[in-house]
């Protein structure tokens, strides 16, 4: 039975080009090795797992520190008075409307005001500290940049980034490189990092999104390195890391309250996010897989499936860049990067608020990974 749905899964008519099996890349010739799944699999889950605890490490000994030095504290968020009638409403409804509002009012003796910022305080106390969203994008911030530059460093000197017909020549028969494994191998664990970090990490209102984008990162990751796309993998996964840099960077100049740097960053960021999402992404590399495969190779069932998931996350991208541009309106009417539309976070009291609003600039991720707009904080990504 096992060997059945593995065979019915790993289909060679559906994932591979017509006249092509799995047997003719188990055996490349004397000196050239061929992508093998198993192979990335097994280090890529330790390679996840080993991530997670590296984060870990990173963001208290290197990310935690740069916060106090850029005076980002923790801060102890404001507690509620202890109430049991609220707080047994509050663990089903953490936002009552005006009737709810009405009722407390007349149960608890107390102005619906009292009530209300009750509740709104009540919601803080479980809203992550601002030296939380610091480490978090610091460290994201930290693997975009090296990973980009890792992979511009191997792309840079590829046929296939100045001419992506060549991802398509003498296909699937194209040999592994170690760039290329180490590329994908890094890739896929931090993904798998992401998927189960975003948990535990700082909610976001796309959270949906986010793992919509990160299921189907993974999925694409995984099949084009099983089915050789690797130059065109590398590819789409370099596009999407370039903007993520300075979305990150934009957040970390966010929390450390640099509100022209923010600004400069996040102008950066929609620029880079339009060109590489918008621009290459649809026209330079969907377009190659699109059509110069299918005139190179011909299309298969596995072709169509690809194309579909790719088309997917241009879908995502259009949504995201929607968001980013509503946050750029705001920006041109009030003078400064507004308020997140994405974002949970809200201000204690009504005077909170108008002290906070003229000095913070919050924007948003799009990762993943991800990649997504918000630099209040974020699910990444990629």
């Amino acid at each position: 039975m096992t060997s059945f749905i593995s065979a019915w899964i790993w289909s060679e008519r559906f994932w591979l080009p017509e006249n092509v099996s799995w047997t003719d890349l188990e055996r490349p010739p004397a000196g050239v090795e061929y992508p093998r799944l198993q192979h990335m699999l097994c280090h890529a889950f330790p390679l996840a797992v080993g991530v997670l605890l590296f984060r870990l490490l990173f963001e208290r000994l290197v990310a935690r520190p740069c916060a106090r030095i850029l005076q980002i504290q923790a801060g102890a968020p404001r507690r509620v008075q202890p109430n049991a009638v609220l707080e047994r409403l509050y663990q089903s409804n953490t936002s009552p409307d005006m009737r709810q509002l009405e009722g407390l009012s007349k149960q608890l003796d107390w102005e619906e005001r009292k009530v209300l910022r009750w509740f709104r305080i009540r919601r803080n106390q479980d809203k992550p500290s601002t030296q939380k969203k610091f480490c978090e994008s610091m460290w994201r911030f930290t693997f975009y940049l090296v990973i980009f530059i890792y992979a511009i460093g191997h792309l840079w000197v590829s046929p296939w980034m100045w001419d992506t017909k060549q991802c398509w020549y003498n296909y699937p028969f194209q040999p592994l490189s170690p760039e290329q494994y180490n590329y994908y191998v890094a890739e896929l664990a931090f993904y798998w990092s992401l998927m189960v970090s975003q948990f535990t990490d700082v909610k976001r209102k796309d959270f949906m999104i986010m793992l919509v984008h990160h299921l189907a990162t993974i999925f694409l990751i995984t099949i084009s390195y099983a089915n050789n796309m690797l130059r065109a993998g590398t590819l789409v996964m370099c596009v999407h890391d370039a903007s993520d840099i300075f979305l990150e960077a934009a957040k970390l100049a966010n929390y450390a309250k640099y509100q022209r740097l923010c600004d400069s960053l996040f102008v950066v960021f929609s620029i880079s996010f339009f060109l590489t999402r918008l621009v290459i992404f649809p026209f330079w590399i969907v377009y190659s897989v699109l059509f110069e495969s299918w005139q190179i190779i011909g299309p298969y069932q596995a072709w169509w499936l690809i194309n579909g998931l790719l088309l997917v996350l241009q879908i995502l991208h259009i949504i995201w860049f929607y968001l980013i541009a509503r946050i750029a309106v705001k920006a041109i009417f009030k003078g400064k990067v507004s308020k997140d539309d994405r974002s949970d976070i809200e201000s204690s009291t009504d005077e909170d608020i108008s002290s906070n609003g003229s000095k913070n600039c919050q924007t948003s991720k799009l990762r993943d990974s991800s990649n997504t707009v918000a630099l209040n904080g974020e699910t990444h990504d990629h």
